[in-house]
């Protein structure tokens, strides 16, 4: 395990890029992390530029080397209460919001948080340790129901009527409260051939309702939404189809349930553009560079004028 690299960013320079960030400009990093996204804007920004970081774990804030930074302020706050804080700071608009989703390194390969299946330990999965339900208690007190819910929907696992039913049966024997207990009852119903795959889809699934991972982003969106200027820039990097369904639709129709309002010609009325028409993915060299990224889909939308929501 490497201590040193707490999380190394996915498409960096397409984001910053992307922002279009002024050196007077107002941005927020949603999902602070290791920190890399919010140096290369603070490197972009002015003497009289500001960036907001938004992070609910502790780790990060703690390891923020920003935050000694005048031009950076630390929220130690989940992302969904960003216009709460900018109305606390008194920051009536902003020129850019960025929100990486993508788990950081170190929360997967610390054994202590239970994010990943590779190390045994508690199966904790929450991003804020200071509230909330961990996955073990989740496990503990979810009903058949809504576990084979929360596996199919949020892990897309075919077996997951047959998991919740083993989890639920195996807790009647004991506490299923740690990475090596879950996997001891997962992998017998999961194909030999695709283990990890399915392992993997299995703790994103709890790791997700854990911390309302989608609720969250909702919020944000709209709240971001909210808080740009018109001609202010939306970055989101997503990691799941989830993730990225929502925030394709999003952009594309101004919603969260991607219903299309149009006007008397039959065109798109919409309060933001997407500024390409398919997701920014990292190329080779970085899927080399830093295998973690292969799945990071970059999409980006501008804040249109009201008077110009109409889209082609």
């Amino acid at each position: 395990m490497n201590q040193e690299v707490y999380h190394i960013p996915a498409l960096l320079p397409q984001t910053i890029g992307a922002l279009d960030i002024r050196p007077d400009g107002i941005y927020v990093d949603a999902t602070y992390g290791g920190g890399g996204h919010s140096a290369a804007i603070l490197d972009a920004l002015g003497p009289k530029g500001h960036l907001y970081g938004f992070d609910q774990d502790e780790d990060a804030v703690r390891r923020a080397p920003a935050k000694d930074d005048p031009r950076f302020t630390m929220v130690y706050s989940n992302f969904r209460y960003l216009s709460n804080f900018m109305d606390y700071y008194g920051v009536p608009e902003v020129d850019g919001v960025l929100a990486d989703l993508g788990v950081s390194f170190h929360h997967f390969d610390d054994p202590t948080r239970g994010f990943s299946f590779r190390w045994d330990g508690a199966l904790d999965m929450r991003m804020n340790r200071r509230g909330g339900r961990s996955a073990a208690e989740l496990l503990a007190t979810a009903s058949p129901e809504e576990l084979t819910r929360l596996l199919r929907l949020y892990g897309e696992l075919r077996q997951a009527p047959r998991l919740a039913r083993a989890i639920t049966e195996a807790r009647a024997r004991g506490a299923v409260d740690t990475v090596e207990a879950l996997r001891a009852v997962a992998e017998p119903l999961l194909n030999p051939r695709q283990q990890k795959k399915e392992m993997a889809q299995l703790f994103q699934a709890l790791r997700i309702e854990v911390n309302d991972e989608l609720g969250a982003l909702r919020a944000l969106l709209n709240q971001a939404l909210q808080v740009l200027r018109p001609g202010g820039r939306l970055a989101i990097i997503t990691y799941h189809s989830l993730e990225d369904r929502l925030v394709k639709n999003f952009m594309r129709t101004g919603n969260l349930d991607g219903t299309e309002n149009k006007d008397f010609f039959g065109r798109t009325l919409a309060p933001m553009r997407l500024l390409n028409s398919k997701p920014i993915v990292p190329d080779e060299a970085e899927v080399e560079a830093n295998p973690r990224s292969r799945s990071a889909k970059l999409r980006v939308a501008v804040k249109l004028e009201p008077q110009n929501t109409q889209q082609p």
